[in-house]
């Protein structure tokens, strides 16, 4: 019964790290998404905001 017990608690230690790295995992493609959008939508505002300026000036 013993080992069967040890046996059990290694395949639950097994699993839980299993499962962390897969979560952690997502968590980092998500992140890495959302940073990227927020990127593209920093980039069109600044270009925006260049342009808005560049048409301002040409009047």
């Amino acid at each position: 019964m013993g080992m069967s017990q040890d046996t059990k608690n290694v395949l639950f230690v097994i699993v839980a790290v299993l499962l962390a790295i897969v979560i952690g995992g997502w968590v980092l493609k998500i992140a890495f998404k959302l940073l990227g959008i927020l990127i593209l939508v920093g980039l069109a505002v600044a270009a925006f905001i260049v342009i808005q300026k560049l048409v301002g000036q040409g009047r």
